[in-house]
């Protein structure tokens, strides 16, 4: 982010109203490859591939707050593979069309019987500074920090998959939600561990770029518990993590349902939320004081929708916000694959920007 988007970031959360409001989208692999013409896995494996996707959109859009900014990442894998976790690209024969090189990645999962994290060895916590892709990550920004500054940006945020999402990669969704209820020690215990490694992996990011003043935490499985779960299994970890920076944005990004984790945001430390498109801009007002980042269609609309869909589709979200405080206008997630130059130009211009 530039210094001037980051300060206009500042004081929406603070809740200063800009006109036109500010335009702000989370970008990463599954969109930007495909938008500049190179394949995924040349995305992932070249340095200056990824820098030069990440400048052109930039460049392109400078009216656009692109979130977190320049995000070194390695899809899903990232985190999970810090514990052993295999990276897999879908096969020829799974997805039907030969070579893998434009789909994304997956992460493997190591526990195969949640008792497992409880036996002698089960389940260590990993060093971000040498496991894994993490040590990847972080040389990527360093080797471009010099040439994302001097196109007038900036590394701010430190950001992770959160401990939800990362351990359902570790355990299986299906078996983790299913854990929550039927193991519960084990699921705290696995949980614990995961925190633990998510705040090392932020404090170290935090430690070699001293620019960052954010966390970004991406967690959609937080929106497949029922109350009561995510005040046992999501609440005082996603608490303990995003308390353990002091840093001025707090960023989660949930865009399974959201309605369950909006009132809690606040005592979690959030102050900027990115959810579904399921719930409008206005209900989610209702439901909680943070700054809202969205909250238009992300694939029906942004992606496989004409300009007229786009332009519509964002001015019926503005009419029906009763104020326009703490908002920054994007999609009800990240930005999905094959979101078209001529889509993002009339949402700009629907946003009143054109």
């Amino acid at each position: 982010m530039t210094g001037e988007q980051w300060e206009k970031l500042l004081a929406v959360i603070k809740g200063k109203v800009f006109e036109p409001l500010p335009v702000g989208f989370i970008i990463d692999s599954p969109w930007l490859p495909g938008w500049v013409g190179i394949s995924t896995i040349d995305y992932f494996s070249s340095e200056q591939m990824w820098f030069e996707a990440n400048l052109k959109a930039v460049k392109k859009f400078p009216d656009i707050m692109f979130l977190p900014g320049f995000w070194a990442e390695f899809g899903m894998c990232t985190e999970p593979s810090a514990f052993g976790a295999k990276c897999s690209w879908p096969s020829p024969i799974s997805n039907g069309r030969g070579w893998r090189e434009n789909e994304l990645p997956y992460a493997d999962k190591i526990i195969h019987d949640i008792q497992d994290i409880s036996a002698i060895g089960g389940l260590c916590r990993p060093n971000p500074e040498t496991d894994g892709l993490l040590p990847f990550v972080l040389n990527r920004l360093k080797h471009y920090q010099s040439q994302i500054e001097q196109a007038g940006h900036s590394i701010k945020f430190a950001v992770s998959r959160g401990p939800l999402n990362v351990a359902s990669f570790l355990a299986g969704s299906t078996e983790f939600l299913m854990a929550i209820r039927t193991n519960p020690d084990q699921t705290r215990r696995l949980l614990g561990i995961v925190t633990d490694f998510i705040i090392d992996w932020l404090e170290l990011q935090a430690r070699t770029f001293p620019s960052i003043d954010g966390i970004f935490i991406l967690d959609d499985i937080v929106g497949f518990l029922g109350e009561d779960d995510f005040k046992e299994a999501a609440l005082p970890y996603l608490s303990r993590i995003f308390q353990s920076l002091d840093v001025t944005v707090k960023f989660f990004h949930n865009d399974a349902p959201g309605l369950i984790c909006a009132p809690y945001l606040p005592q979690i430390g959030v102050n900027l939320f990115n959810f579904s498109f399921q719930h409008t801009l206005a209900r989610m007002k209702e439901l909680t004081p943070v700054t809202l980042l969205g909250n238009i269609p992300t694939r029906d609309v942004l992606a496989a929708g004409r300009p007229e869909d786009v332009r519509n589709s964002v001015k019926a979200a503005l009419e029906s916000l009763p104020e326009k405080s703490r908002i920054i206008l994007s999609c009800g997630g990240g930005m999905p694959p094959e979101v078209s130059t001529e889509n993002i130009e009339a949402f700009l211009s629907a946003a009143g920007w054109g």
